[in-house]
């Protein structure tokens, strides 16, 4: 599933291509998504000029100015930026054709994504509205996860991963932060200290960093804006190698699940 990294690099590929540019065509060939394509989306953006794509959490933000799209690429989406004569693929549901001839291409083969509409302050919808902090921002810090823990039963990785108390930290770059912390996964949030806490939120800032300057994490379906794959997956040091060596004190890494998610600790570097 594509992370906050994986959207942000989506980001950075695609603004510089269509930014300031009109759209010419909205083309849905299935309009079955998470949610239904808004029937009236053509009408709305057709003609107009895209004045800026940003990210909030996992969700890309086009902003028109009179309202804006908000699209999420689901559990194995893509969008990246193609000729205006490429010809669409199976799992090619939603085309954005430019004045310049570059197409934004939405490919979403399990149909978990979304494409809506949301007119005035886009960060008020009630996909946007009750997000926690972006963890790459001076807003974000070991204090407000510390505070927020208090007297929390559930284990941490559960807890960094709500998206109420830090947007983003998805399954992969939890096990990696947690790992990097020396945390173990199934500790009870509520009983790790201020200190602990403080070199978690340092280990989730440097891991999504270092992923985004990687490209993201590429496991199965994602690429990037520009059609690449991430590199990441080069640089897990947990994550997918349960029954492994550690690559810190060499043994052997443990694999269980949590809230139903593959997570790989190690025994031994991890308390």
């Amino acid at each position: 599933m594509p992370e906050l990294p994986e959207v942000e690099t989506t980001c950075r590929g695609i603004s510089p291509h269509i930014c300031g540019v009109k759209i010419k065509q909205l083309v849905v060939r299935n309009s079955r998504l998470r949610w239904p394509v808004p029937a009236e989306l053509t009408s709305l953006v057709q003609g107009h000029k895209l004045l800026s794509v940003t990210r909030r959490a996992k969700y890309l933000l086009l902003n028109f100015g009179h309202g804006s799209v908000i699209m999420h690429l689901g559990m194995s989406g893509s969008m990246r930026i193609v000729a205006a004569k490429t010809p669409p693929a199976k799992h090619d549901h939603v085309d954005m054709v430019f004045a310049n001839a570059k197409v934004l291409r939405f490919t979403d083969p399990r149909r978990f994504g979304c494409v809506l509409w949301c007119e005035g302050d886009v960060h008020g919808h009630k996909l946007l509205a009750k997000l926690g902090p972006e963890p790459l921002t001076d807003e974000f810090d070991g204090e407000r996860l510390y505070l927020r823990s208090r007297k929390r039963k559930s284990p941490v990785k559960t807890f960094i991963m709500d998206n109420a108390h830090v947007v983003g930290v998805g399954n992969i770059y939890a096990n990696e932060a947690l790992f990097n912390a020396g945390i173990r996964p199934t500790a009870e949030a509520g009983k790790i200290s201020r200190p602990r806490y403080q070199r978690l939120a340092e280990e989730i800032k440097a891991v999504l960093a270092k992923a985004i300057t990687q490209g993201g994490t590429t496991l199965k379906d994602f690429v990037g804006g520009d059609g690449k794959p991430g590199y990441f997956k080069q640089q897990l040091q947990v994550y997918g190698r349960g029954g492994e060596p550690c690559v810190a004190c060499g043994k052997t890494l443990k694999e269980v699940k949590i809230g139903q998610r593959a997570t790989v600790f190690c025994p031994q570097c991890q308390r």
